[in-house]
């Protein structure tokens, strides 16, 4: 077993696909894909996810997620909180507790660490 992991963006082939759950859906119906790279049992979770244009609650709980986006643009809003912009090159960490609106204004690519 290794322990360094290349993270690949691009050349990803076919992914997972699917639709934001109706009941966090705000605007849209967003096709999302995501490209699992790396899991250590079910603790940390490292790949890419793409989404298409939409509005959506984001929850972490009790998750921690650590993004770079590489492509795009999301507004994300905070409960009670400030509004940010983020495009390619930003990169941001939601942490446990944390709960607001994730808006996708240009379809986004971005790599993700969540570690529950």
């Amino acid at each position: 077993m290794t322990l360094l992991v290349p993270i690949k963006t691009s050349d990803l082939g076919d992914g997972e696909n699917r639709y934001a759950d109706p009941r966090i859906l705000l605007k849209g119906n967003p096709l999302m894909t995501s490209w699992r790279q790396d899991e250590i049992k079910d603790k940390v979770r490292t790949g890419v996810w793409r989404s298409e244009p939409g509005k959506n609650i984001s929850r972490k709980e009790n998750r921690y997620e650590f993004c770079l986006i590489l492509d795009g643009k999301v507004l994300i809003s905070e409960d009670g909180g400030q509004t940010h912009s983020f495009a390619a090159g930003d990169a941001f960490v939601m942490k446990p507790g944390f709960t607001g609106t994730w808006e996708t204004i240009e379809t986004v690519t971005k790599l993700f660490v969540i570690i529950e």
